[in-house]
């Protein structure tokens, strides 16, 4: 345990009178630069008030800008796939037709009936 004078040697009592010091004199400094530190202040907030709005409308912004790509590319991939919906029929109907004997499509490919029974179309 430290002995009373190591303290004293040690910084200990310039440490307190500072700390003291300062707890008294805080208020007063305080309450003397006031009205000066008051409009600096409300200064402050303002731009920083003025800074958040402005951040808020880029972000608005910006989120317009992606929703607009995401709607163009959503739209693109609907566009691909009923492109590539067509080629493929149109493949499976050359397919379709070759396998018929080069008939017309829809032209003679309909099932005959069987033997007795009559189309009624």
């Amino acid at each position: 345990m430290p002995k009373m004078n190591d303290m004293l040697d040690g910084g200990f009592t310039r440490g307190l009178a500072v700390g003291v010091a300062a707890a008294l004199l805080v208020p007063v400094v305080a309450t003397a630069l006031a009205p000066v530190l008051r409009p600096a202040a409300r200064s402050v907030l303002k731009a920083g008030f003025r800074a958040y709005q402005r951040g808020q409308e880029a972000m608005a912004e910006f989120g317009e800008v992606v929703e607009d790509l995401v709607a163009e590319t959503d739209a693109e991939l609907k566009a691909e796939k009923t492109a590539a919906a067509g080629r493929a029929a149109a493949e499976t109907g050359e397919v379709a037709e070759a396998a018929s004997g080069g008939a017309a499509a829809g032209q003679g490919t309909e099932p005959d009936p069987g033997p007795g029974r009559v189309d009624a179309a």
